[in-house]
């Protein structure tokens, strides 16, 4: 059974490894990269920040189901997540802007009437939309598998609201046997306490009887000694 605390560590895991891919594309590949290809990766560094922005909100669900004896860890976790994905949108911010600048710059002087040119930069084109294809799959492959993590997680936690629903019906089920069988003691204690004071009634009657026997007897014997 997937814990709260599991899942955010997996994924954690996962946005982890986008914010390494995001961080090489910034810091490497952008610098090498010229035109449509540093555009085409720029976008895909878009793509890989909004899948970590959707990881985020994972973590941030997750970690509200996540003992507070143990939160603080994972709440660092979190709040460090969230300063890099800020720190890694700026910068592809000011990527794009700076790409946007060049590329506007040098574009009447980047056309060439050469058709060898032109098929270069017809490939760099159809490259760079296959990738962006290739991301936007991968992005729908993670995003169905969250949705099947937080699934099962839902899952998880209806059968545990089952179980204990049955230990609840049962502890009423024993508490409504134990009132019933109270109720019944109480029914015999209190017949017990009436035949206790029917006995001191009759034994009451017993004595008083034999007292105005023995009163009488001695009445008679007082009576005959006399004459």
């Amino acid at each position: 059974m997937s814990t709260p605390a599991s899942l955010f560590e997996a994924y954690h895991s996962d946005y982890q490894q986008l914010i390494e891919s995001v961080r090489a594309k910034l810091e490497k590949d952008t610098r090498e990269q010229q035109g449509e290809q540093r555009k085409a990766t720029l976008r895909r560094v878009e793509i890989e920040l909004d899948e970590a922005d959707d990881i985020i909100s994972q973590l941030e669900v997750e970690i509200q189901g996540i003992p507070t004896s143990i939160r603080s860890q994972y709440t660092s976790h979190l709040k460090q997540a969230k300063l890099d994905l800020n720190r890694y949108k700026k910068i592809a911010k000011e990527s794009h802007a700076q790409t946007s600048r060049n590329y506007s710059r040098f574009d009447s002087t980047s056309m060439s009437d050469d058709p060898y040119d032109e098929r270069a930069n017809e490939r760099t084109r159809l490259l760079a939309g296959y990738q962006t294809l290739e991301d936007g799959s991968r992005r729908i492959e993670n995003s169905t598998r969250l949705a099947l993590e937080t699934e099962d997680l839902g899952a998880d936690i209806l059968r545990s609201l089952r179980v204990q629903r049955e230990q609840i019906e049962n502890t009423s089920h024993t508490l409504n046997q134990a009132e019933t069988s109270i109720d019944r003691a109480s029914g015999t204690i209190q017949k017990m306490i009436r035949q206790m004071y029917k006995q001191r009634f009759v034994i009451a009657g017993i004595i008083l009887v034999l007292i105005i026997v023995v009163v009488l007897i001695l009445y008679f014997k007082l009576f005959h000694h006399r004459h």
